[in-house]
């Protein structure tokens, strides 16, 4: 593989051209002959060699004009030529359209208009700028500068956003998961892991992306499921014709020091290319196939992408298309230790946990945009991804693991997972834009979407090395038998959602043609179903005994079935569920005069939650709820214009956040650790109260500073909390009647060090958020005499910044270093493990401790067309802990924080090329 990338890399190229130039577009039409198209005609920018000619639809096209300005001089045989001036402006078009006559009459009539391009940074800071409500978004153009990958660690670089490390789940002002909303082109899109809402976001890698916005407050032509915010995925159209083809490669620190020892599933021998093929039954894999995991021995990262465009003119009408493609594969390993505690007694330790994880990725993307005419527009977009994840999880390989009353004994204890996930995403979506008439457009738009999300043949064994320093026999563990098991986990989502809104503008217009109101009427549709199911199969091994940990395979076959070991398959757990979503809103923009203005509306939405579930841990096994809900939900959202640079902005509304389909069903699933997570059937919704107040500075194109304070309040607020009991279960409950959250974000994007043409050679981007929270704990969560706590996955400072490099010549050198920070935050609630000793016996909180990164992304243009980037990701490598506060009765009587997990991820240091056709 080594020899077909470094062969790939001499015929190809990895980065794209910094978007710091312009372009030029237009028609020509023929004044002679009713304005039809003028093929033919000669295109050239004077004082200069380049030049082009129109098509048959009368289009030109001059790309990468660097900032300034020109003369473009039009000709052809028999008509007056035309000299026209025009300023060319980074990052965005600059349309001129000319209509050719025999006399110079026509240079009247030319049409001169600017748009931009939604992937710059200077575009989206004047998009944000103009905005009724307060957004902010990250580009393409940004993207490629500070090397990001995906759409999840795109959004850490917006003001009050955090990642959970390892994971595509973010956090919007110290709120996550169940408080957020994910769309991709204004669409909702399914999620694709069984645990959380929202679909995980390094999933849409950045070569399809335009830009990344987030949404803080709410303005009701969305659906009200968004307390903390909407991450909205704006995905890549045609705007030039243009094909590009990348390779990259390079290593995770942690696995190169592996040393060769680098371990894979027994389920990754019928993967290829990341897809997995079953070739027995579950029960039958427990005799035909192995239970030892493999050696890996290529442990090198790699990807390889394609994208390009092109333009069509059928039957008159413009057809434009965009694809994109990509394949990627990588290794990461991790070593650390993990404890857990009950009642404030050691649980479970081991010392010596370790993690191998392969992650593979085939993404495909197709944009169709096909222009009616200049009143109605359609575009189609199919998104396809295939992801996959192969990890071999143990711990206690050094005969010091320990678990609490484990038979055959506790000293010596040994756990292996291992698990192949694969998930397989369809996102389709169409949408329409009619301009009715000068007064009245009409947007509509319909989605479907598939998710196929399974773990084919999960592997557990659950053992006791019995004397480390003399041998490394081994016997299995059977405290609750069958504790040696395959098992497999199916999830099928399919979803349909569409929208209609109808755009009229009103009311007197100014200098400029634009009218002081617009009404937006609609309505929405979802209708959400899935169907879960897992199927168990379990061995008990009473007795047995292997020579190692690296031979459990000897012992399950056919003959110890008949003699000793005993199969059990246990009928399978499901659940169905369903969503449906019913909606209508009206608001309204407006702009009372050159200083105010705004949106104000009002929604209806009727939600109803269906779930059917048969699972053995749930008395009787069979049951079901439902939850309807039929609520108001206001917003309003005002924009003060101090002056053309400062803006003050004040926003406030209603929203909700629905309890998801694994909150509600009481199915518990096993993480490799072994804590076991499950929901609640009398959950119900949280309701959010929203006020935000933003000012904003824009001391010049492409800078911005701005200060915001936000506070929410939360009825009902759903946690991630430890339960009662021995098992140690985590379950989500409403665990409080009322939470606050208050909050401060300051943001700044200026650029330190100019040129003569005022283009930025160093700029300096960095955003800081403040939160203070907290929340009421129902009596079932009070221990210790504490009736209040933070809210579960919020951190309280988030810290943002990067510094950004760029020579500005014409063979560009860009260079950037960004960090990132977030504090403390809890990852479980406590509970008391018996009410009437709750002072002594209880689980407290397990916090996830604060961390810092830093990446750092450098890239150099080799010739026009070919780019080379080095990037170094997590370079500092901070260890990720979780703690949890224990009482020691014994000696002191008193809390000591214990740390009960911990581990390093490893810096990804990679290159890439890029060739640009």
């Amino acid at each position: 593989m080594k020899k077909i990338l470094v062969l790939l890399a001499v015929f190809t190229a990895t980065f794209s051209q910094a978007q710091s130039t312009g372009s030029v577009v237009g028609n020509l039409t023929d004044k002679e002959y009713n304005n039809e198209p003028l093929a033919f005609a000669n295109v050239l920018i004077k004082g200069t060699t380049k030049g082009t000619t129109s098509d048959f639809d009368g289009h030109y096209i001059f790309e990468g004009l660097t900032p300034g300005a020109y003369t473009l001089v039009f000709s052809f045989v028999g008509y007056e030529t035309q000299e026209i001036n025009v300023q060319i402006v980074a990052g965005k078009v600059t349309e001129v359209n000319v209509p050719m006559g025999a006399s110079a009459a026509s240079l009247d009539e030319i049409v001169i208009k600017t748009t931009t391009k939604r992937e710059s940074e200077t575009a989206l800071l004047l998009e944000q700028k103009k905005a009724a409500v307060i957004k902010e978004s990250i580009g393409a153009e940004r993207l490629g500068k500070i090397g990001v990958s995906n759409a999840a660690t795109a959004t850490t670089k917006i003001s009050g956003v955090t990642r959970s490390e390892g994971t595509g789940k973010i956090y919007i002002r110290g709120l996550g998961d169940r408080y957020l909303s994910t769309t991709m082109n204004g669409l909702p899109i399914p999620s694709d892991d069984v645990d959380n809402k929202n679909i995980n976001l390094n999933l849409f890698s950045t070569n399809m992306i335009e830009n990344v916005g987030i949404s803080k407050t709410y303005t009701t032509s969305g659906y009200a499921d968004q307390s903390s915010g909407n991450v909205d995925i704006s995905s890549k159209e045609y705007s030039k014709k243009q094909f590009s083809v990348s390779v990259s490669s390079g290593y995770n620190t942690n696995v190169l020091g592996v040393d060769g020892d680098f371990k894979r599933s027994v389920a990754s021998e019928d993967v290829t290319l990341g897809f997995h093929k079953k070739q027995f039954a579950t029960v039958d894999l427990i005799t035909r196939q192995g239970w030892d995991p493999l050696d890996q021995k290529s442990t090198g990262n790699y990807s390889l992408s394609l994208s390009g465009g092109h333009k069509f003119n059928i039957f008159g009408k413009e057809l434009s298309i965009f694809a994109s493609g990509s394949h990627s594969k990588s290794y990461g390993y991790q070593e650390g230790v993990f404890r857990s505690y009950r009642s404030n007694i050691l649980d479970n330790e081991f010392t010596d946990v370790e993690s191998f994880t392969t992650n593979t990725n085939s993404t495909g993307y197709v944009n169709l945009g096909l222009k009616i005419n200049s009143e109605n527009r359609i575009k189609i977009s199919s998104l396809s991804v295939n992801r996959s994840t192969d990890n071999v999880y143990e711990q206690g390989r050094n005969g010091l693991g320990y678990v609490f009353d484990q038979d055959p004994q506790e000293d010596g204890a040994f756990v292996r997972d291992q698990n192949f996930k694969q998930t397989r995403l369809l996102v389709n979506q169409i949408i329409g834009n009619h301009k009715i008439s000068e007064n009245n457009t009409l947007k509509w738009a319909g989605g479907y979407n598939f998710v196929l999300a399974e773990e084919p043949n999960r592997i557990r064994n659950e053992a006791n090395i019995l004397d480390i320093n003399t041998s490394n026999l081994t016997q299995y563990a059977h405290v609750g038998d069958f504790q040696q098991r395959k098992s497999k986990q199916k999830i099928e989502d399919t979803e349909f959602n569409a929208y209609l809104k109808d755009e009229i503008t009103f009311g007197e217009a100014d200098e400029d043609d634009n009218k002081p109101f617009k009404l937006h009427v609609g309505a929405n549709i979802r209708k959400k179903e899935r169907v879960f199911s897992s199927l168990f199969i379990g061995v008990r091994a009473r007795g047995f005994q292997v020579p190692s940990v690296d031979e459990f395979s000897l012992t399950f076959t056919e003959d110890n079935f008949n003699n000793g070991l005993v199969l059990r398959e246990r009928d399978p757990d499901r659940y169905d569920a369903d969503l449906t979503i019913i909606s209508g809103f009206a608001n309204l923009d407006f702009r009372l005069n050159e200083k105010i203005s705004g949106n104000v509306g009002v929604r209806y939405e009727k939600d109803e939650i269906n779930v059917l579930w048969d699972v053995a841990n749930f008395v009787g096994r069979v049951g079901s709820i439902t939850k309807d809900y039929n609520d108001i939900y206001p917003s309003l959202n005002l924009k003060y214009e101090l002056n053309e640079k400062h803006f003050l902005r004040f926003a406030s509304s209603l929203t909700q956040t629905l309890p998801e389909f694994k909150e509600l069903s009481p199915f518990e699933y096993v993480s490799p650790t072994g804590r076991v997570t499950r929901g609640d059937p009398d959950l119900e919704k949280s309701d959010v109260f929203n006020v935000d107040l933003k000012w904003e500075f824009f001391p010049k194109q492409g800078e911005l500073v701005s200060a915001t304070t936000f506070y929410k309040q939360i009825k009902n607020p759903i946690n991630l909390a430890l339960t009662r009991g021995s098992a140690g279960i985590f379950e989500f409950s409403n665990t409080g009647e009322k939470a606050k959250v208050f909050g401060v974000e300051l943001e700044t994007r200026l650029n330190l060090i100019e040129n003569e043409e005022e283009d930025p050679i160093l700029n300096f981007n960095t955003n800081i958020t403040k939160m203070w929270f907290n929340q009421d704990l129902l009596e079932e969560f009070q221990y210790k005499n504490v009736t209040e706590s933070d809210l579960q996955g919020a951190s309280d400072l988030i810290l943002n910044g990067a510094l950004s490099y760029n020579s500005q010549k014409e063979k560009e050198f860009i260079a950037t270093l960004t960090g990132n920070y977030s504090s403390d935050k809890i990852f479980a609630l406590g509970s008391p493990e018996d009410f009437a000793n709750s002072a002594t016996l209880y689980n407290d909180e397990i916090i996830e401790k604060g961390f810092f990164t830093m990446d750092l992304v450098v890239s150099k243009k080799i010739t026009d067309k070919l780019l080379v980037k080095f990037t170094g990701r997590n370079l500092l490598n901070p260890d990720i802990q979780q703690t949890q506060k224990v009482r020691d009765f014994i000696i002191t009587n008193e809390e000591t924080n214990k740390v009960v997990s911990s581990y390093k991820k490893g810096s990804l240091l990679s290159l890439s090329l890029k060739y640009t056709f």
